[in-house]
């Protein structure tokens, strides 16, 4: 879920985009380095981790049923994306049949 209008925040991050860092300092907020944070807080009370989407990797589109049987959309190891690579019969419903 996106914020539109982030409210006044002390993000804490490895690196931050220039129009995140706009949008943070804007609100009134703050942006700290993990450095910044050790000092400001050692045992981490007051404080909320946040992780982002662990299957967002372009990997994980491979796994998952094999590729080819019915009902599977798993995305299969091509070397090209072209005429020529796994895009003829059991493809595509214009080359025979699609599965």
């Amino acid at each position: 879920k996106r914020l539109y209008e982030v409210p006044k925040l002390s993000v804490c991050a490895m690196r931050f985009t220039e129009t995140a860092r706009a949008s943070i300092l804007k609100a009134g907020g703050e942006c700290l380095t993990f450095d910044k944070l050790a000092m400001r807080s050692p045992l981490g009370k007051g404080t909320v981790l946040l992780r982002g989407p662990v299957k967002a990797r372009e990997s994980e589109r491979h796994f998952g049923k094999a590729p080819g049987v019915p009902h599977s959309s798993t995305a299969p190891h091509v070397r090209a994306k072209g005429r020529k690579f796994e895009k003829a019969r059991g493809k595509r419903s214009s080359r025979g049949y699609k599965v």
